[in-house]
């Protein structure tokens, strides 16, 4: 499956190479924008030296090992939102028919390589935190820990937003409210939130596992909301969790599919 899933994407990247200034640019571009929400951070730590308790390398730090997950799954994943778009034209039947998973193809489909400079944008923030805060090297293994969880929940998000869309196919901007609504919560500490969300995105919603409840492990920093140390570290519990949750809701999606006929 995932022999067949770089055959795909390679087949997109080669097409979109053949038209080599368009790709940098949009690569160049897609580095730019994702460079304003570092920019919105700086530009508030310009006017002052902490946000809820938490000085500027922490806060990029807390952004870093979100982004990095985050842009993997928008560069890999991401494209599963288009399902609306292939039921409204009935050409997702073409995906059914065909020998090989229809998610495969779906997050394939049209893979664009030139995101990856967002990418390198998140991975170059992360590293400057990192180096700038100086972490006890015997927390640090959590790092790529919190990079990987964050890119299981992000794509389960994403699976379960494709999966809504089978029975909201004229609402795509709630899709967009679970994966980049997501980011943008997590992108800062999550207590500059009240109480009754965090509560929420915690034991309900697992976004507080992406970089929140670990980053608090290895900043060494005491959860402001008083939870249970243990729970730094059950990301990827709640990320298998949310993972299987969403293969649920994607299997009932494909399994009440019909046909437009068309």
């Amino acid at each position: 499956m995932v022999r067949t899933y770089f055959l795909l994407a390679w087949t997109w990247t080669r097409a979109a190479a053949a038209y080599p200034v368009s790709f940098w640019a949009m690569a160049v571009g897609g580095l730019l924008v994702t460079g304003l929400d570092v920019a919105v951070i700086l530009v508030v730590f310009a006017n002052t030296t902490s946000l809820a308790g938490f000085s500027r390398e922490e806060v990029l730090f807390l952004y870093g090992t979100s982004s990095v997950a985050f842009t993997l799954c928008d560069m890999f994943v991401s494209n599963i939102d288009r399902v609306s778009q292939h039921i409204k034209a009935g050409t997702l039947d073409t995906f059914l028919i065909r020998p090989v998973s229809a998610w495969i193809q779906l997050a394939t489909d049209r893979f664009t390589a030139n995101r990856l400079g967002r990418v390198l944008q998140a991975s170059a923030v992360l590293g400057y935190a990192v180096t700038a805060l100086g972490l006890d090297v015997r927390r640090a293994w959590m790092i790529p820990v919190m990079v990987v969880t964050g890119v299981v929940i992000f794509t389960s998000l994403w699976t379960l937003a494709g999966a809504l869309q089978f029975a909201l196919t004229d609402a795509p901007e709630v899709s967009s409210s679970l994966t980049y609504g997501s980011h943008q919560l997590s992108q800062y500490p999550l207590s500059i939130y009240g109480r009754d969300l965090v509560s929420g995105v915690t034991y309900v919603f697992p976004l507080a596992f992406i970089n929140w409840q670990p980053g608090l492990y290895v900043l060494g920093r005491d959860d402001p909301f008083g939870t249970p140390e243990f729970m730094r570290f059950l990301g990827p519990a709640a990320a298998l969790v949310l993972a299987l949750l969403a293969v649920l809701a994607w299997r009932q999606g494909i399994r009440h599919y019909r046909s437009t006929g068309s």
